[in-house]
């Protein structure tokens, strides 16, 4: 399976779905509010990461709503990724999504950068 609790694109996709679906207006930044804290060691249903899915897709009992209609699957295990490491579970180090280190040619047989326009455009 994919990394979703480490790799930092599924990360920032988690980031990105906790803002756009209002998870923060009952969880905050993870300190809780209406709905639980993430922070405080505490987990209800259990903090692996099939817990926290299965807590986003299928909601709980007083509050919690469910998601499965409103997100894909992957979008389901990308936000449980991100809430795992926002909590108290385990701290995680997001793995690269990329090779940034990785180059299609080497310097040395790169050209020199062209220049598009020396001037502005015409009749300026």
């Amino acid at each position: 399976g994919k990394p979703y609790e480490s790799d930092a694109w599924n990360l920032s996709q988690g980031k990105r779905l906790y803002a756009w679906f209002g998870c923060g207006s009952c969880h905050g930044d993870g300190r809780g509010g209406v709905g639980p804290s993430f922070l405080d060691g505490w987990w209800l249903y259990g903090p692996e990461m099939v817990s926290i899915v299965a807590s986003i897709r299928d909601g709980r009992p007083h509050g919690m709503p469910a998601f499965r209609d409103r997100m894909t699957s992957e979008q389901i295990w990308q936000l449980a990724g991100y809430v795992q490491t926002i909590g108290s579970y385990k701290p995680k180090v997001a793995a690269p999504s990329r090779n940034d280190d990785k180059q299609t040619r080497p310097a040395e047989n790169r050209g020199p950068a062209k220049i598009l326009f020396d001037e502005g455009p015409a009749g300026v």
